[in-house]
């Protein structure tokens, strides 16, 4: 083991650890590598409490959407516990009303029996690059962890994507070395959304993975730990940026 510290996953909603899988198996040699529970409440500032409450110290933090989100919550929280931030695949602003509107319409199909209907065939097809669309283990894996999760996840999830805050502003104050990447096909959050956000973060990393949807550790296991890598080594974003 080196001295590497302490390296913190975050998954997406309706996701556990297996999303992380091969970036645990990349760097738990070298760093601490522990997944968040962000299952356990119904705001997105309940689950970063639970979150720094139950990971004591400083942490390199990688959330990618639904963790994502939570990581930005850690920073409005307790900035002197993050030395690193990787922002995957997220979003930093509140939901929009056509978007809390067809969570509502997800929570009523789930609470009468379709977890699995409204995974199958709302999220999944969302989540993959087109290339790996008819990748049957991925998407059995994607459905199988939201299925394992169940019920009361999803409702505790939506409530808490729901009412979450925008982070735009929170973005500003970020001083720490940031990564900020995305799958270049993601449909849920997209490029653009990821310039944006590496544009507000100062002298942030951005970084667009090729033949990627929204699930970019599970679609482009290696190419995300490049990223990953170069992110945990970096001292400064200021410096590495004008270096490179």
């Amino acid at each position: 083991m080196s001295d590497g510290g302490g390296l913190l996953l975050l998954p997406g909603m309706m996701c556990d650890r297996r999303l992380w899988q091969a970036q645990l198996e990349a760097f738990g040699a070298d760093y601490d590598c522990r997944v968040g529970d962000i299952t356990g409440a119904e705001t997105i500032a309940e689950i970063a409490a639970q979150v720094l409450a139950t990971a004591p110290g400083k942490w390199s933090v990688a959330g990618l959407s639904m963790g994502g989100i939570v990581a930005m919550e850690m920073w409005r929280q307790a900035p002197e516990r993050i030395t690193r931030l990787a922002l995957l695949d997220t979003n930093d602003r509140a939901d929009t009303p056509e978007k809390r509107d067809m969570r509502d319409a997800q929570m009523q199909s789930v609470l009468a029996g379709g977890l699995a209907e409204v995974l199958r065939e709302e999220l999944k097809p969302n989540y993959l690059a087109r290339v790996h669309r008819d990748n049957t283990a991925l998407l059995d894996e994607v459905l199988a962890m939201g299925m394992d999760l169940g019920q009361e996840v999803f409702m505790r999830q939506s409530l808490a994507l729901k009412s979450r805050p925008d982070s735009r502003e929170t973005l500003q104050g970020i001083a720490c070395p940031t990564l900020v990447l995305c799958g270049d096909e993601d449909t849920l959050c997209p490029p653009a959304l990821h310039r944006e956000m590496a544009e507000a973060i100062p002298n942030a990393q951005l970084c667009a993975i090729a033949d990627c949807g929204h699930l970019s550790t599970m679609e482009q296991p290696e190419a995300v730990n490049a990223a990953l890598a170069g992110w945990l080594t970096r001292t400064s974003n200021r410096q590495d940026n004008n270096n490179a």
